[in-house]
């Protein structure tokens, strides 16, 4: 292939020569017979003639290439040959677009747009990309664009991210040669991969929108570029921007549509002083103002380029973190930050005060001063836009009892009070004025309402909850341990407890300010000095709390009680043994180790709150059954609540047994599902499917300290194989005992077992089974083989699957393909007694006596490319993709015959975007079979005053015309 590049840039330097040749030639032939020399004219048709036969030969040269080895190789069995040829082609028709640039060439580019290897697409769309930059290329590209249009726009959801981010780079490239060629359905197609986690396809889909829908400036705006504010062009931008976040309904996702503007549009979305005018000036005349969905919009938007402006690194999910900034890029985020101070500084005051109502605008409007240059207050004497400010959040405090509103107030405050900066005592004047108002009302409130002899009404009610909200907001982000908050709240507790008649939500967030003062405390206590009295009082609150939250556990409402054992759960969680951590021996008075009693309780609030079936908790307050999004808000919940206990577990703060109580719940699932499904079940279903997950990521919670949860992870394996073996086959031993799929739950726990504890559990597994179990190579069998080999594996992936026997042609691949292991894999001996200590109370089972274990023939192959859905192996098996497995050694399975195949396109017909692999066994089929193909000759075009030949016509669409492309 670089031959025949080399020999496209000789013919091409040929043509040129051949037309300057030309020129001169006709140049001489038009002087007057006096002047014209006779000599000179013979020489330059003698060197036309030379030019002429050399171009020949370089054609006849290229063709005998191009026929010989590029129409074969273009489809060649490997990937990187393939690539080359594409990617060479691609040069050929830039470089000399006169002789290439045709349907006739281009055909082979589209087709292998369909090829299964990615680097192969990537080559396709790089070359293509090379044509399509040059404008003056586009009118030979049309017809090719028409038929393969709908396949490119395909490829930008392809599963190679860097081939779907250049599909959407070429189709931004076919945007601007021509706008009709793109519909509105292919557009919309690209925009929605603007809220893509994969933050280089977001970025070329961002800049596909931006040149769709904002590039374009109307005629009229030329007059007005200097205006700014609502009347400059962005203005119109962006409603634009706000009417697109609005009608792709993903309200929660600004920040990424933000982001994945942010390279092309950051002067539109930098325009803050613009969108600060929407929200506050009056519209222009004959202009519709923003509806409230819209205003919502902007201000979400414009908080969310100020906090991209402010931070420089992408949203959650989008980069792996924060990255060192370059000279040019700190100063531009130093400039952003005053921009943004000195403007805000003056407008969230107003932004405030016209929308203090709307909690959702509040909530957004709040979080600007986090992004603020304080120091800005003082140097450009804003200090009376500071008092404003503060005046306007204080206002908020009183008018919302929204915790999402308060606890942005909160924030702010803790933002302003910054003691780096000499606004601070202004800020925390204002912010000790308002918790004494709100701790003094507290006090006033509750001593009312727990007067004895009266029962409280509504009204008292809410007013204590509201204050109380108020003071738990800030006492998330405050110390106000000198308001010595505990005593009011205890005896709110208390009274709660006695009668039984306090309403849910005070005691929830009495709960949690509570919890906070403890946190408080403690942190006082750690980084500073302090005396024993402080250790000693902190000890004793901390302990009455803990009976406080003891107590509703079993409180007759769910929400209290899931909110006592979280509080309950992370206070025991930081009170452990870990808190001397570090070197704080002096903490050790603080330590506190759950009795029998209340662990007893904190496993039976899982077993009753988790491991519940999930129509049990789909009703919702008005009984009407949730929606999909609340069945799986609470299934978060739920699984939230597993996840504080287990760390409970994990840091040994409870006893370990407790382990295998939670894990039996898995055994509990699984006879669930052999009731409902029967025991034939497939275990590639989605109820399988799930609580192997769910095995798997109770697993991940035992951490890496293996030593810790050895007895737990021991008693585990050896629960689960009883319960593997314990419900025989009535068929007869030929058949495997009718649980023996929950060992393919218990393999997930194999890489938490210790190397020796290992082998003392594949020891105790052979004592259920019969030799004839472990020649059995069948499907149903595969639970036993993936978890004795998990157990055999050794520490490097202990966690591997295998997969064997399962289907007579998966067999025959074996057979011919991978060759029997030469050692012997010697089976573990019985191991000492102080790693079976639970395995010699088994003796006396009458189990079958276990023979020397054969040996094991390797059934692990390399994963295959990918196969089709009525060919794949995970039908019989399902792994999910989160598991560790072994590299599979797959080997292609036949030899191609190149001279048979099949078209990349069936006549007119494009694969499908499945069908992006070509073959589901690693194979290539050859891709033109039935189409009888002509191979076209290599025609250079003429020079300018060369006779002209017979030009291509465009008929590659055409079967009838296309040429007869055998693969010898």
């Amino acid at each position: 292939m670089k031959l025949m590049t080399a020999l496209v840039n000789v013919a091409l330097n040929l043509s040129i020569n051949m037309d300057n040749t030309q020129r001169q030639y006709e140049a001489e032939r038009n002087k007057i017979i006096g002047k014209r020399a006779n000599d000179r004219l013979e020489l330059l048709l003698q060197k036309r003639k030379e030019l002429q036969e050399n171009q020949d030969e370089i054609e006849n040269m290229m063709n005998a290439i191009f026929k010989g080895v590029f129409v074969h190789r273009y489809r060649d069995a490997i990937a990187e040959i393939r690539a080359i040829c594409i990617e060479e082609i691609g040069i050929w028709m830039k470089m000399y677009s006169d002789a290439f640039l045709n349907d006739s060439y281009l055909k082979y580019v589209g087709w292998t747009m369909h090829d299964k290897q990615g680097e192969v697409r990537l080559k396709c769309l790089t070359a293509l990309q090379g044509l399509y930059y040059n404008k003056e290329l586009n009118s030979k590209l049309e017809l090719f664009t028409s038929r393969f249009k709908d396949r490119i726009v395909s490829m930008t959801l392809d599963k190679e991210y860097d081939v779907a981010v250049q599909a959407i780079k070429l189709l931004t490239l076919v945007l601007q040669s021509s706008e009709e060629v793109l519909t509105a359905e292919d557009c919309e197609n690209v925009y929605h991969l603007v809220y893509s986690a994969h933050r280089p396809v977001a970025v070329a889909a961002g800049e596909f929108l931006y040149k769709k829908l904002f590039s374009r400036r109307d005629p009229e705006d030329d007059g007005i570029l200097k205006r700014r504010g609502r009347q400059s062009p962005n203005a119109n931008l962006v409603k634009t921007l706000v009417f697109f976040f609005l009608e792709s309904e993903l309200h929660e996702h600004a920040a990424y549509l933000v982001d994945s503007m942010w390279d092309c549009a950051t002067d539109l979305l930098k325009d803050w002083e613009c969108m600060n005018s929407l929200l506050l000036e009056e519209p222009l005349n004959g202009e519709e103002p923003l509806t409230d969905r819209q205003e919502s919009a902007l201000i979400e938007i414009m908080l969310c380029t100020i906090r991209q402006a402010a931070e420089c690194h992408p949203p959650v999910g989008r980069g792996t973190g924060k990255r060192v900034l370059t000279a040019k890029e700190k100063k531009t985020q130093l400039d952003d930050r005053t921009k943004i101070t000195e403007l805000f500084a003056v407008a969230l005051p107003q932004l405030l005060a016209k929308y203090s109502v709307d909690a959702e605008k509040v909530t957004n409007l709040l979080q600007l001063p986090q992004y603020f240059d304080l120091e800005i207050y003082t140097t450009g004497r804003l200090e009376k836009h500071l008092d404003a400010l503060l005046r306007q959040i204080r206002d908020i405090v009183e008018k919302h009892t929204d915790i999402d509103v308060l606890e942005a107030c909160s924030k702010t405050y803790h933002a302003l009070c910054n003691e780096e900066f000499t606004i601070f005592n202004r800020v925390d004047i204002a912010r000790s004025q308002l918790i004494d108002e709100l701790a003094d009302k507290f006090n006033r409130l509750l001593e009312d309402f727990l007067q004895e002899g009266e029962e409280p009404d509504e009204d008292d009610a809410y007013q204590v909850l509201s204050t109380l909200k108020r003071i738990t907001a800030f006492h998330n982000a405050h110390d106000l341990s000198r308001w010595d908050l505990f005593g009011c709240n205890y005896k709110l507790l208390k009274t709660g407890i006695e009668n039984g008649d306090m309403p849910e939500q005070i005691v929830i967030h009495a709960l949690q300010c509570t919890h906070y003062v403890i946190l408080w405390q403690l942190a006082k206590i750690t980084e500073s000095s302090s005396t024993k009295e402080d250790l000693l009082r902190l000890k004793k609150q901390m302990r009455v709390f803990c009976q406080i939250c003891q107590h509703y556990l079993t409180n007759v409402n769910t929400a209290v009680k899931e909110q006592a054992f979280t509080i309950l759960c992370d206070v025991l969680m930081i009170f452990s043994h870990q808190i001397m951590t570090g070197g704080r021996d002096m903490l050790e008075p603080l330590v506190y180790t759950p009795d029998s009693s209340l662990q007893s309780e904190l496993l039976s609030f899982i077993l009753d709150h988790v491991f519940i079936d999930q129509d049990d908790d789909n009703n919702s307050a008005d009984g009407q059954q949730d929606d999909e999004a609340s069945k799986i808000e609470a299934l978060h919940k739920r699984r939230n609540l597993l996840a504080a206990f287990c760390k409970l577990i994990v840091y040994t703060v409870v006893e370990m047994n407790t382990a295998a109580d939670i894990f039996k719940q898995y055994m509990k699932l699984f006879n669930e599902m052999i009731q409902e499904n029967g025991y034939n079940f497939d275990r590639s279903s989605p109820t399988f499917s799930g609580i192997k997950e769910l095995a798997r990521r109770f697993a991940l919670t035992f951490g890496l300290d293996q030593l810790k949860t050895r007895e737990a992870i021991a008693m585990l394996h050896k629960d689960g194989i009883e319960f593997a073996f314990k419900e025989p086959n009535p068929q007869g031993e030929s058949h495997p005992p009718l649980n023996l799929a929950f060992l393919d739950i218990l393999s997930e726990f194999s890489s938490k077992l210790l190397r020796q504890d290992k082998r003392t559990v594949y020891v105790y597994l052979e004592k259920f089974m019969t030799f004839q179990m472990s020649l059995r190579r069948e499907d149903v069998w595969l639970p036993l083989m993936s978890y004795r080999n998990s157990l055999l594996a050794g520490g490097d992936d202990d966690t591997m699957s295998v997969i064997s026997g399962i289907s007579s042609r998966g067999s025959t691949v074996r057979n011919k393909k991978t060759k029997p292991a030469t050692g012997k894999r010697k089976v573990p001996e019985e191991s000492s007694s102080s790693d079976s200590m639970w395995l010699n109370r088994e003796q006396t089972m009458h189990t079958p006596v276990m023979m020397q274990t054969p040996q094991l023939t390797s059934t692990i192959m390399r994963e295959p490319k990918r196969l089709r859905p009525e060919e794949s192996y995970m039908g019989v098996y399902p792994m999910q993709p989160e598991h560790h497995q072994a590299p599979l050694d797959y080997k292609y399975v036949e030899i191609v015959d190149l001279r048979r195949g099949t078209s990349l396109m069936e006549d007119d017909e494009e694969p499908i975007v499945e069908d992006v692999m070509m073959s589901s066994e690693g194979r290539i089929e050859d891709l033109n079979e039935g189409m009888d193909f002509d191979t076209m000759d290599i025609d250079l075009p003429p020079s300018k005053n060369r006779r002209e030949r017979t030009e291509l016509k465009p008929d590659f669409f055409d079967p009838a015309s296309i040429m007869d492309e055998s693969v010898g």
